[in-house]
């Protein structure tokens, strides 16, 4: 009770300034709350554990299988709140890794993401324009939703270049799509390649195009992989989402739209479209790395037992949250129909990720990971 009255006002607060109304979503997510506590119950069992059926990932199929049999009303629809829950846990990740960890192993997963981010949006894109004919604005929000951090970067580089917002919307649905299905794919091949935790989670970080979708991957092999991610996807993809905006916007005006000398690609566009929840993974876990530093190593263990270890309750608490509004939003039918040609670009994206991904994550960089 203590748990859902704490998450009800810290949300409600969030909720006020997003400006939803409070009444529906309090009525909505003491729904997802009730069913985030089955599910917990059900993946604490020795069955779902021996499986690695964690919480987020049963969330998922749960959601999914109540949003596409049963109506959903809207009074707990203004509760599914994907991108609040998910920029919540990422915030509180921040708050379990040392800050001395991100600034050991950020070059390594810059250089990586540059890499992959690169090579998947110019495959998406010269795809999407040269072969298949798709609008030039169309194929760049596909390329930016399949090479920097999914739904999001669908969204801001789909509004700092004008894209149609069908096209937005047919982009996150291929974001979705993929990265339910990678969660999977790649959680097989990786038990089945038998890969050491850390190579696991770079790969992930790699190759998944959402974050929520790869911290549930990641966190069936433990702590390692899960660091392992948060560096490769969130420090390495996530914080160029920026970038990427003010690139594709002062392209978008000075060739697409060929509107000669009047540009709004500046400092501010790069502000107003950055993840700011990034800033907060990095606050998060410079405070951490600030507190264990200040104490002894007896107060370091406390510390561990009692604040780092409840926060990734509360994350997991988070992360079930996430997708749970994932699955009770996603409709298989409109999924159904985007249609074969913009599929067709994100998907040689998706090979591009998983190829070169395990190239990187595995054969070049693979003894960096696995010694993280």
């Amino acid at each position: 009770m203590l748990l859902f009255v704490t998450f009800t006002v810290l949300f409600s607060i969030a909720a006020y300034f997003q400006h939803i109304k409070i009444g529906p979503f309090i009525s909505g997510f003491l729904v997802l709350f009730i069913l985030s506590v089955l599910i917990n119950i059900f993946s604490g069992w020795g069955w779902a554990q021996q499986y690695n059926l964690e919480a987020p990932l049963a969330a998922l199929v749960i959601g999914l299988i109540l949003g596409n049999t049963i109506p959903i009303p809207q009074w707990l629809s203004t509760a599914l709140r994907t991108e609040l829950y998910v920029k919540v846990g990422i915030v509180l990740l921040g708050a379990t890794l040392p800050f001395t960890l991100i600034v050991q192993a950020g070059p390594v997963a810059f250089l990586q993401a540059t890499v992959i981010a690169v090579s998947t949006f110019l495959v998406i894109y010269f795809v999407g324009t040269k072969w298949l004919h798709l609008d030039k604005k169309f194929a760049a929000t596909l390329g930016a939703g399949g090479s920097i951090c999914g739904v999001s970067a669908s969204i801001a580089v789909g509004g700092s270049i004008k894209a149609k917002k069908e096209h937005v919307s047919v982009s996150i649905s291929l974001v979705v799509i993929w990265a339910v299905i990678m969660i999977f794919i790649l959680s097989l091949l990786i038990k089945w390649l038998g890969l050491p935790a850390g190579q696991a989670g770079a790969w992930i970080g790699t190759s998944e195009f959402a974050d929520a979708a790869g911290i549930t991957a990641a966190s069936s092999f433990g702590d390692k992989a899960l660091a392992a991610f948060t560096l490769m996807k969130v420090i390495g993809r996530d914080i160029f989402i920026g970038v990427w905006c003010f690139i594709l916007a002062f392209i978008s005006i000075t060739w697409w739209e060929k509107r000669k000398g009047e540009t709004k690609a500046n400092a501010t566009e790069i502000w107003s479209r950055f993840p700011k929840f990034v800033l907060g993974f990095f606050a998060a876990s410079a405070i951490l790395t600030i507190l264990i530093a200040s104490v002894s190593s007896t107060a370091a263990g406390v510390i561990s037992t009692d604040i780092i270890a409840p926060i990734k309750e509360i994350r997991t608490w988070a992360f079930t949250f996430t997708f749970l509004s994932i699955g009770l939003t996603t409709r298989f039918k409109e999924l159904t129909s985007v249609g074969w040609r913009p599929l067709a670009a994100f998907s040689a994206g998706v090979v591009v990720n998983v190829v070169l991904g395990y190239i990187l994550s595995i054969l070049v960089l693979g003894s960096y990971w696995s010694n993280l």
